[in-house]
């Protein structure tokens, strides 16, 4: 009887092989409808503020971007909204709650970022009103220029939960006339897709910091791969060597107008990436009527 170490090795292989068929099929495609998005620059010295509704979420989402930023003399922070308590490696909340602050810790000091908030809020018992006075706050004194975000084009009830505070406390900025800065949609497991990307990072030189990086969060290394596998596809439909992190670049008022309502009227649609690359392709689809209204509307 196969046991699953020996069948381990076996589905690691067809994995690869099945990605390295999308990848050339997202090449082939790429090549017909010649996509176009703008290159991530940086003149230096900006101040940038990344928001993650869980520890880990802003490495998955935009950690070769930070190195470029930091690269570059950006200022960077990264705030993490909640202590990602409820995932299930270890059974004691408070542990799992305490082990991926360590970790964010850990990976901060490799991005080597000017400030880590480590907002933490008890993940799954939280008040929207609550986090977004602290992002209010946070924005006052930081006065970023850029903000990278969680959006609804996602699947996860807390990154929407994150999003909707983030919409608030930027509309009562604005409010104020102290919202001049644009924001940066991040991807996390649902691809934004070439329907509503418009910015695009180049970080395949950055790899093996990013993997250093990713490496920290060892309580969520089931979430890396996935992370992995959608950065080479977002290479492959960019012509990019290897890796490359795909943003949906828009003002914070587009980005208000967009997270304003409640979550719960926000259509259910999107389907986030698997362990298993065989469904990666649903991933791109589902909810590509939805992404195409939100394009619509910017």
């Amino acid at each position: 009887m196969w046991s699953r170490s020996r069948l381990r090795p076996l589905k690691r292989a067809a994995g690869h092989a099945l990605e390295g068929c999308w990848r050339l099929a997202i090449r082939a495609i790429a090549g017909l409808a010649r996509p176009h998005a703008n290159r991530w620059s940086s003149a230096g010295g900006q101040r940038v503020l990344i928001v993650a509704p869980h520890p880990d979420d802003e490495a998955i989402g935009c950690v070769g971007t930070t190195l470029l930023h930091v690269d570059s003399g950006d200022r960077v922070c990264v705030a993490i909204a909640t202590d990602g308590r409820r995932s299930k490696v270890i059974d004691d909340p408070v542990a799992m709650s305490a082990r991926r602050r360590c970790e964010a810790v850990d990976a901060a000091q490799l991005m080597q970022i000017e400030r880590l908030e480590w907002i933490g809020l008890a993940e799954g018992d939280w008040s929207i009103s609550a986090l977004a006075d602290r992002f209010s706050s946070l924005i006052e004194d930081l006065r970023p220029a850029i903000i990278y975000a969680p959006s609804r084009i996602d699947f996860h009830p807390e990154h929407f939960k994150v999003a909707h505070a983030l919409a608030l406390a930027l509309a009562d900025l604005d409010a104020r006339g102290r919202c001049a800065f644009r924001v940066r949609i991040y991807q996390v497991q649902v691809p934004l897709t070439a329907c509503i990307a418009n910015l695009v990072a180049d970080v395949s030189p950055l790899i093996a910091r990013c993997e250093a990086i990713l490496r920290v969060y060892m309580s969520q290394s089931g979430s890396m791969e996935r992370a992995w596998r959608l950065r080479r596809y977002s290479a492959s439909w960019h012509g990019i060597a290897t890796q490359a992190e795909e943003f949906l670049e828009l003002s914070a008022r587009q980005y208000i107008a967009l997270h304003c309502a409640p979550p719960a009227m926000w259509p259910a649609v999107f389907r986030g990436m698997r362990n298993f690359p065989m469904t990666d392709p649903l991933a791109f689809l589902a909810g590509m009527h939805e992404r195409r209204r939100i394009s619509a509307t910017l």
